[in-house]
């Protein structure tokens, strides 16, 4: 059962949303506020959000901005801004969709349908798999054996970027801008904080790392030796 984050204020269009997901299976979050819908993004990390532009506290926007930090989950706009300025700005800034109000129920869940299949991993996510760990790429899970390995949402942003490149450097740069967003390209202290606790939780020996490398002044490496491994069902040719 995919999970919906509606974030409107006006509590009508709040009300028949939640009535026509949940008729149709869908788990349902609500938020009226841009806060609210930043909490309950990193508490329940749902499939998708609908998001009004025009919130009581902050700008929808910067809630955009905020959930593009860490997270890919479509967000699909419902405003009631219909200039192409204000469709390309959200947009730009990494919004999946717009629909305009007023709208059409039905127009809406196509859409919103469309965005949850494009977001979902097929079966060409590779497992990469160490003596000390395994990456699900497609389950978005790391474990050691059978136990799971918790990681913050950061902490997992930083080594789905690292496992998508496996054996090759990803500079600090490009981290800083898809982990944070493109007004971070300075802020390596950033990077040093969550790979000193990805270490932690991942090398057998963090003072030493095996896997996580550091390539002083340029960026990050995952190294999994001698080579990645990867699922048997995962064709050669889907691994980054």
């Amino acid at each position: 059962m995919a999970s919906v984050l509606v974030v409107d204020d006006e509590p009508a269009i709040v009300r028949a949303l939640r009535i026509n997901l949940t008729a149709r299976g869908y788990e349902v979050y609500t938020a009226f506020d841009g806060r609210t819908a930043l909490q309950l993004v990193t508490a329940h990390k749902p499939d998708l959000m609908i998001l009004d532009l025009g919130l009581p506290d902050m700008d929808g926007i910067d809630v955009i901005g905020g959930v593009r930090g860490w997270s890919t989950m479509p967000i699909l706009v419902l405003s009631a801004r219909d200039q192409e300025a204000q469709k390309v700005k959200a947009l730009d800034a990494g919004a999946d969709d717009y629909v305009t109000k007023p709208f059409g129920m039905d127009e809406l869940l196509a859409r919103l349908r469309a965005s949850i299949r494009r977001a979902r991993p097929t079966s060409a996510e590779p497992r990469i798999i160490t003596p000390d760990f395994t990456i699900d790429l497609a389950d978005k899970t790391v474990r050691r054996g059978d136990e799971p390995i918790r990681l913050t949402p950061t902490e997992w942003h930083i080594l789905d970027i690292l496992a998508r490149h496996a054996g090759r450097l990803v500079t600090t740069r490009q981290l800083l801008h898809d982990v944070w967003g493109p007004t971070y390209r300075n802020e390596t202290h950033y990077l040093r904080v969550y790979m000193a606790q990805l270490r932690r939780k991942l090398e057998p020996d963090p003072a030493h790392p095996r896997y996580l490398r550091t390539e002083p002044g340029i960026g990050y490496r995952l190294v999994v030796e001698p080579t990645p491994a990867v699922d048997p069902s995962t064709p050669p040719s889907s691994v980054p």
